[in-house]
């Protein structure tokens, strides 16, 4: 007899939709345990997706059947398994989160494949992409459900346009009685196709430098407070000692609570940046001037003022960094910042009736601002109003119980005004 001839191979409908009913529960069951799982793993490793999982119908699962088997009849080899029964979709926003959830989902199971579709393909032709990643059922379910039918689960991971993509695709071409073959027609196609794909490349580059930027001004900050520790900290360090020299009162207090080249502007900005971070403050005063001449819009140039007062600040340059928080809150009056960094300016100038008046403006515009508070106690220390310091530094606390430099001036202010008053500072 011929390949093809014989029909015992034919499947049952009815026996197999009675057996798939039987054992939906159980899919059921596996598909909610492995979103949770899967979701679990990636969002505990920061990449945040969307998940969408499903059981594929009978409907669907029958005729993928009949067509592998007609493969099989035509090709002499053993059907090709089924291994989509179950199947789990990761959306993405990025193409970088793409290859930290494969990673996560390879360490996370045991994976038997991985296919990429569409990376075969030339920009000329259209077709979704996709990483499909088989992985096995997780033994412990097995162990619950002994009769299991299934080995793999089918997990597919895609960035948000290449879901759309597929969605799109899907219904034009897959659910069609026919597919395209008029060539202007295909072009379209792939022309979509290569504007979506050239998407996810450009939101990818900017997220990157976005990243970039974050980093440099978590540098620029840093090297920003060193500053303000070694002009305004160190000093409060020496009365500190010179206070526990005096007596052992403060030791009784609770301890801290638990609890124009051509660049574009981004360019400049980086580059200056880069320039502050390396300690070049010339170098980046020099860059923000030169994007302020170009006349940015306002929102910008209050950034830019920022940031080049705080390089004048670096260089004890006072006036000229107060002269430009001034100019960052004339343009921007909810730059809060901007008002805190001036009164750290003249808290370095020992001008701690203004450094209040400038701390006051930054809490109206942000009372949530421990640093701020952390300040002005400072600069309340200074002129004996040991009330306020205590105020504000209990204010801290209640914000960040882990901050001991604010517990330390709490304990402080307890004791200078319990040398005043002569009670304990428990007392006062």
């Amino acid at each position: 007899m011929m390949i093809g001839d014989s029909t015992d191979d034919i499947p049952d409908r009815v026996e197999l939709e009675r057996d798939y009913s039987q054992r939906r529960p159980d899919y059921q069951a596996l598909l909610d345990e492995m979103e949770k799982l899967v979701e679990g793993r990636l969002e505990s490793r920061g990449v945040h997706p969307t998940i969408k999982g499903r059981i594929k119908s009978f409907d669907s699962l029958y005729k993928k059947r009949i067509r592998f088997l007609r493969q099989s009849r035509l090709s002499g080899k053993p059907p090709l398994p089924i291994t989509d029964i179950i199947g789990l979709r990761v959306v993405c926003p990025f193409l970088g989160d793409l290859s930290m959830a494969e990673r996560i989902i390879q360490a996370s199971f045991t994976v038997t494949e991985i296919e990429r579709k569409g990376a075969e393909r030339s920009f000329r032709e259209f077709g979704y992409e996709s990483i499909h990643i088989l992985v096995k059922v997780p033994a412990d379910f097995i162990r619950k459900h002994p009769d299991f039918n299934i080995d793999v689960i089918e997990i597919q991971l895609r960035t948000i346009l290449q879901e759309a993509w597929a969605e799109v695709e899907h219904e034009l071409v897959y659910k069609a009685e026919f597919t395209p073959f008029d060539e202007p027609l295909k072009r379209k196609l792939a022309a979509l196709n290569a504007n979506l794909t050239l998407s996810d490349i450009i939101f990818q580059e900017i997220r990157d430098y976005q990243h970039r930027l974050t980093e440099e001004l978590s540098q620029r900050r840093n090297d920003f407070y060193s500053r303000i520790e070694e002009f305004v900290d160190k000093p409060m360090e020496e009365e500190k000692k010179a206070i526990a020299k005096a007596g052992s009162a403060v030791e009784g207090l609770p301890g801290p609570r638990a609890g124009a080249d051509g660049s574009s502007l981004d360019d400049k900005l980086l580059e200056a940046l880069y320039a502050h971070n390396k300690g070049d403050y010339d170098g980046a005063i020099s860059i923000y001037s030169s994007i302020l001449e170009t006349n940015p819009a306002v929102e910008v140039a209050s950034v830019l003022h920022k940031h080049r007062g705080m390089a004048y600040f670096s260089q004890g340059r006072y006036e000229e960094a107060v002269a430009d928080f001034d100019q960052a809150l004339e343009l921007d009056p909810s730059c809060y910042q901007a008002a805190y960094f001036r009164g750290v300016v003249r808290s370095v100038k020992a001008e701690y009736g203004e450094a209040i008046k400038d701390f006051d403006s930054s809490l109206a515009i942000n009372p949530f601002q421990a640093y701020t508070l952390y300040r002005r106690a400072q600069a309340y220390w200074h002129l004996a109003d040991y009330p306020k310091a205590v105020a504000d530094c209990e204010a801290v606390l209640r914000l960040d119980p882990e901050r001991l430099d604010a517990d330390d001036l709490r304990k402080m202010a307890l004791q200078k005004l319990s040398e005043q008053t002569g009670m304990g500072p428990q007392q006062a």
